[in-house]
């Protein structure tokens, strides 16, 4: 079972609010202490799924208090272990039940979610750096035709934090995030371009490698396998598991068609090197379709009321540009295949 650790400084003047808060929830253990004079620390256990409740209700009654602060941190394990509660041991009958069970769809809170997820999303030499190692393994692993040497360059997978942020940033209607994931994304692509161009221009490959020509061929098949890679990726944060080996689904549909546009344009087989560009098109469509579906889905909103209108317009907005740009791509791949 997975656990978070919250911790919520508070004034004493609100110890005691806070104390019949934790009684209401789902909380396994309690503790408190004076951290200093006239402030306490109250420290939680609670399931993870758990803390998206607590979180909210956290923000609702004590965001306007000076000096709150609640902190979350993941818990790998506790001594004794701590058996999950049976239905009906803690939360909510009736009305209570049905809305706790409606936030449990999301495994995490959403100020964890948005941690994890804008920092994956910033622009950093560590990503450029991953970017371009990932980027030289993949075209030398489509050169030599070797699937297995495709997949180690996906492992890395540095394009999956910028596309889930983007899709994050449309279902928050966060225009910082947007502009940080979007940023990313863009020069994470040209760096991979610019490096696969660059061997594609000394090395010309052979085209007809079934590894480059496979990817420059756009089936209706690679739009299911797309979506589902976007969809794979987000719950991959939302449930608050490993995203790495989501990620390789992520980098299927994305870096492999990217480097072989690369090196094509860079061998000058412009003709292949329109299936590859359709190819990528597709798939980054698809990936944030689905990303921004399944945050819609899961009600992944802002906690001020006055930000989800917007945020909600934002999704829908974006829900509905993805869709009309699929539309017209499934046109132009069925025209293309005839």
């Amino acid at each position: 079972m997975s656990l978070r650790l919250v911790e919520i400084s508070i004034p004493e003047s609100h110890l005691a609010a806070v104390i019949g808060l934790a009684e209401d929830e789902n909380v396994f253990l309690f503790d408190k202490d004076s951290s200093s004079p006239g402030r306490y620390l109250v420290k939680l256990v609670l399931p993870t799924k758990g803390t998206e409740k607590l979180m909210e209700r956290l923000s609702k009654e004590f965001s306007s208090v000076e000096g709150f602060r609640a902190v979350i941190v993941p818990v790998d394990a506790t001594l004794p272990m701590i058996e999950e509660k049976k239905n009906g041991e803690a939360g909510g009958e009736g009305e209570n039940q049905k809305e706790d069970e409606k936030r449990s769809r999301l495994g995490v809170s959403k100020e964890e979610l948005h941690s994890m997820i804008s920092d994956r999303a910033k622009l950093s030499w560590v990503f450029i750096t991953f970017v371009g190692l990932s980027t030289i393994v993949a075209a030398f692993g489509l050169i030599r035709d070797n699937i297995a040497v495709v997949i180690g360059a996906m492992v890395i997978a540095p394009l999956l934090g910028p596309n889930v942020g983007l899709s994050l940033a449309s279902a928050l209607g966060d225009r910082k995030l947007g502009r940080s994931a979007l940023v990313t994304l863009l020069l994470g692509m040209l760096i991979a371009l610019i490096i696969s161009f660059g061997i594609g221009a000394a090395i010309r490959p052979d085209p007809g490698i079934s590894q480059i020509l496979m990817r420059t061929d756009v089936h209706f098949y690679d739009i299911i396998l797309a979506l589902s890679a976007g969809a794979a990726g987000v719950l991959a944060f939302t449930s608050g598991v490993s995203s790495t080996l989501i990620g390789v689904m992520v980098a299927v549909a994305l870096l492999p068609p990217l480097v072989t546009l690369g090196l094509l344009l860079g061998s000058g087989d412009y003709r292949l090197a329109a299936g590859a560009l359709l190819l990528l098109i597709t798939n980054l469509i698809c990936i944030n379709l689905a990303g921004v579906t399944v945050f819609y889905i899961q009600g992944v909103r802002p906690r001020n009321w006055w930000e989800v209108d917007k945020a909600r317009r934002a999704s829908r907005r974006a829900l509905a540009i993805w869709s009309v740009l699929l539309i017209v791509l499934v046109a132009v791949i069925y025209l293309s295949r005839r």
